[in-house]
């Protein structure tokens, strides 16, 4: 699995719990974070990257792609190409925010690249649910979560700003439509109200995975080895990380892509 940084950790904790036995590779790909802001292209092309890696180097069995953008960008196209299932957050997300709506008025936040791509828009357009949908995009939250800051003054208001719309929408369900979001749930919980249900795609996902392997008679027996690796500061992401997702994550490995190598 992979995201642009730690915020896969979400779907990764998610994993180890539902499925314990199964061996787990999760890239990080904080040298080129974050993939928010860039253009898909670019990000289909990360995308493309690191999933041949996961197949080539660890002969995996099938990729989570566990970041919103990524999966917007480029998750089709690696369903047609790539030899192993390869299934991304945002169908799963979009399932899990249309069983939790009471009111029928659900929201999404993402990423600029996300909410830009119009995928969550075309996912729950796809279901023929009868619902009003409000999206926002975050720009800075990837940022504060990637320095650790969840629960600083400054991401509080910021999270009152970019959040106005949808409190004003009056939705009852809202949709973290990034991976890294969820470690943001206080804050993001606190400006929508306790009415408002938070979605989390993580957990959605996972069972997703598990139905997945199921059906194919593909779920590990034993193991349960999990291996870490980042393009990016490897001691940070041990660090951080290890406060994310828990024990687990206790060595990283360093990743260099050939076209950042210089």
């Amino acid at each position: 699995m992979f995201d642009s940084g730690f915020g896969g950790l979400t779907v990764a904790r998610a994993l180890i719990d539902l499925l314990p036995s199964e061996d787990l590779v999760y890239v990080g790909d904080t040298g080129r974070y974050p993939y928010g802001p860039r253009d898909l292209e670019e990000v289909r092309r990360f995308a493309l990257e690191i999933t041949e890696h996961l197949v080539t180097e660890h002969d995996v069995k099938m990729v989570v792609v566990a970041c919103n953008t990524a999966s917007a960008a480029a998750l089709e196209e690696l369903q047609d190409i790539t030899p192993v299932p390869v299934i991304g957050v945002i169908e799963p997300g979009a399932a899990a925010l249309l069983e939790a709506t009471r009111n029928n008025r659900i929201g999404v936040i993402g990423t600029v690249g996300t909410i830009g791509s119009g995928a969550y828009q075309r996912a729950v357009e796809a279901t023929g649910a009868a619902v009003d949908l409000s999206c926002a995009a975050c720009p800075g939250f990837v940022e504060f979560v990637e320095r650790g800051e969840t629960e600083s003054d400054q991401v509080y208001v910021l999270a009152e700003r970019l959040l106005a719309p949808l409190v004003e929408a009056d939705i009852d369900a809202l949709l973290l439509g990034c991976t890294h979001y969820p470690f943001l749930a206080r804050t993001i919980g606190d400006v929508m109200g306790r009415d408002v249900v938070l979605v989390d795609s993580a957990d959605a996902t996972a069972f997703r995975v598990r139905e997945l392997l199921l059906a194919a008679g593909a779920v590990n027996e034993g193991g349960g080895a999990h291996r870490f690796e980042s393009s990016g500061d490897v001691e940070e992401f041990r660090t951080l990380g290890r406060q994310l997702l828990g024990p687990e994550l206790d060595t990283v490995t360093a990743l260099t892509w050939p076209q950042t190598a210089d």
